[in-house]
């Protein structure tokens, strides 16, 4: 009789915490429904009081404001002194090495430095700095990218930008471009206005044309040539609504 007194006190002790942490759980979403529907300003007040979501805000709100300062005119970054502060007079891409394993570098950069909500250790010079935006009227940046001596975009395993930002600059050079807003280096070609129509020798006027007789073909093995029998057989059952009646 002790003995089973004993079990239904333990199992009682066991079960009661379990009992009040429901019960304290189901209040708290009680007064967080009541607290959301009462007006938005107490919501954020709610939030407000726990200091890991207080400073998680923050830090969103600091980088949304430090995105949205550039985001519009993102070639006014490059003037700014946070940018001649970090780079100087350098390239974005000058001070960058990618980490990787072993002694021998990859022969092609990564995809991607930003996948979802994960960032690679090491990303590259565009993904590292959130205020460096890739945009074709952000001439300063897109000349960084292109050789001074042959006008051709520096290969992605140098300047060790990502394929996607890679992308995204060879679009912008395009276009801009195209806009003339980057010079186009075409090739030089010396023209001393002489003819050479008809200098080469692969090169002649058209012979005039023979007359030919009624039943004579233009091509002489033309008429040699032979289809085969089942062939064209076979051509004519699939084309027998679309042919001719033999006369």
């Amino acid at each position: 009789m002790a003995a089973s007194l004993q079990r239904i006190g333990i199992a009682i002790c066991r079960t009661f915490p379990v009992i009040l942490q429901r019960k304290i759980q189901a209040q708290r979403i009680r007064d967080w429904t009541i607290t959301s529907s009462a007006a938005p300003g107490l919501r954020l007040k709610f939030r407000a009081l726990s200091s890991s979501s207080s400073s998680s805000s923050a830090e969103n709100t600091e980088s949304a404001e430090t995105l949205s300062r550039y985001s519009d005119r993102p070639w006014e970054y490059l003037e700014s002194e946070e940018y001649i502060e970090r780079y100087g007079s350098k390239p974005v891409w000058s001070n960058y090495r990618r980490n990787h394993k072993g002694g021998v570098p990859p022969q092609k950069t990564r995809k991607t430095c930003i996948r979802g909500d994960k960032i690679c250790g090491n990303p590259c010079p565009i993904c590292r700095d959130p205020n460096i935006i890739v945009h074709y009227k952000n001439v300063n940046l897109l000349q960084q990218f292109i050789s001074p001596q042959t006008g051709i975009m520096h290969d992605p395993t140098r300047t060790g930008v990502c394929m996607k930002q890679q992308k995204l600059l060879n679009k912008a050079i395009e276009t801009a471009r195209d806009c003339g807003l980057l010079a186009v280096q075409l090739p030089h070609v010396d023209y001393s206005k002489e003819d050479y129509t008809n200098t080469h020798g692969a090169v002649a006027p058209t012979t005039a044309p023979f007359s030919l007789s009624s039943g004579e073909l233009w091509y002489s093995w033309y008429g040699s040539i032979k289809p085969d029998e089942r062939e064209l057989a076979r051509v004519k059952r699939i084309y027998k609504d679309y042919l001719k009646p033999d006369v």
